[in-house]
């Protein structure tokens, strides 16, 4: 039965498509709209995407990280919950196709986030997974855990050296954050556990294309933070891009890496739900939108999060931050709510950078504030406290606090219990191979490797 907003007038329709960060928000700043609101999302969960990394190194657990969206939304009368995949969008007729059928809409708003960029090689995906679900978390962490007992049981010291070398290709923050809570792992958490191996003696690589790592942060930051990964054993590389990823490993400058690991952290792309707007978008898929975030010819359909992209003061703004998608979401979702109402329009959306942080395993953290910038224990500190704030609900507060806490006190990493259906088949390994050939500069990076 559809809702009305007068006589014999049904409420405006708002379809919302992804169920993270923009489009709950955009949900919620409609909760008390006289509109209809039907969230769609392939999965039936929310995921804290920024703590996806502690998942796949068994910091904790995917329950408390996500939360269902139904949950998130159940007190929201005006609504509708639906767990499916969009498989296209005619903003001419209105209509979003789900399989077989169609839904119009008055309004719509795409939230649908982006996937990682192999740059071409989409067949690398295969052997370097990249973190962006609860699925790719698990599947991670699976295979880390299935590697240890792997080596375990290897005779051959050549088999155990490249199951325990860990490859991240990207330097950016997922890539920083999951290669410092990698060395804990096998520096404090697991080495006692194991009797033939020596888990503290495990490599890890984290190679980045560019000049230096994580390139949104001030150089001085960047640099403090590559220091801290070197003093917890983590190998780092820059201007080192990784040429060809296989069932071995890895081929950088050259030279070829053997490793049962390898995980993409490098950049990405839009959804590909934004090339069938027919709208303006840049090299990565990107909607080009417009200042309220609504797409040319069409101000009835909405982008935010990591699917648009927005000119502001002559630089293309895109960045793929968890607060940018809260702040646009509900930016859309009160402008819609205005609309319906007849009220003027809203002013054009306006980020409020409230700063960035990146974390490198245990008691250290970098923050850029724009006013300060700061590392140590007390970045560390704040980093903990914002990612606890911006959990979907009290119960996941509460759950990461505690593991926190415990992890703290103990080192410990209880997420690690390997089941039937979880162990991957396709872990292979390799011989060292030879060296084959020099950098791109000239310079051999066998002396750096």
């Amino acid at each position: 039965m559809q809702k009305k907003n007068g006589p014999g007038q049904a409420w405006p329709h708002v379809i919302i498509v992804g169920g993270g960060f923009g489009g709950t928000h955009a949900a919620h700043a409609l909760r008390h709209a006289p509109v209809r609101v039907t969230v769609i999302d392939r999965t039936n969960h929310s995921v804290f995407h920024p703590l996806l990394y502690q998942v796949a190194t068994a910091a904790l657990s995917s329950d408390e990280i996500a939360a269902p969206i139904r949950s998130l939304l159940r007190r929201q009368p005006n609504t509708d919950v639906l767990m499916a995949e969009v498989t296209g969008i005619d903003v001419d007729r209105r209509l979003v196709r789900i399989g077989a059928h169609e839904l119009a809409y008055d309004y719509l708003v795409l939230a649908s986030g982006s996937e990682y960029n192999y740059f071409g090689h989409d067949e690398w995906a295969r052997h370097a997974p990249s973190l962006k679900t609860v699925t790719d978390a698990r599947r991670i962490r699976s295979r880390i855990i299935q590697t240890f007992e792997q080596a375990e049981q290897e005779t051959d010291p050549d088999r155990v050296h490249a199951l325990l070398t860990f490859v991240l290709v990207g330097g950016g923050p997922t890539g920083v954050e999951m290669a410092g809570a990698l060395a804990e792992l096998t520096r404090y958490a697991i080495a006692p556990e194991y009797r033939h191996i020596d888990t503290r003696s495990a490599r890890i690589l984290l190679f980045e294309a560019g000049p230096r790592l994580l390139a949104a942060f001030p150089e001085r930051l960047a640099r403090k933070a590559q220091a801290e990964l070197q003093r917890k054993g983590v190998e780092v590389y820059t201007g080192a891009a990784v040429s060809t990823v296989d069932a071995s490993g890895v081929v950088v400058a050259g030279r070829h890496i053997p490793s049962a690991n390898v995980i993409w952290t490098a950049g990405v792309k839009a959804s590909p739900l934004g090339a069938q707007l027919g709208a303006p978008t840049d090299r990565l898929g990107r909607v080009k939108v417009q200042p309220d975030l609504s797409i040319p010819g069409h101000g009835e359909v909405f982008l935010v999060g990591d699917l648009m992209v927005l000119e502001q003061q002559g630089r293309p703004f895109s960045p793929g931050l968890a607060p940018v998608a809260i702040q646009q979401g509900a930016y859309v979702g009160k402008r819609i709510a205005q609309q319906v109402a007849g009220q003027g329009d809203t002013k054009p959306f306006a980020y409020r950078n409230k700063g960035n942080l990146a974390t490198i395993g245990r008691a250290f953290a970098i923050a850029d504030l724009g006013w300060l910038k700061f590392s140590g224990l007390l970045a560390w500190l704040l980093w903990g406290g914002v990612h606890l704030v911006y959990l979907t609900n009290l119960w996941n507060r509460v759950q990461v606090f505690a593991t926190w806490l415990w992890a703290y006190m103990t080192y410990d990493r209880a997420v690690r219990v390997l089941t039937p259906d979880s162990l991957q088949s396709d872990i292979q390994v390799a011989p060292q191979a030879e060296m084959r050939a020099v950098g791109a500069d000239g310079a051999p990076l066998e002396d750096r490797m």
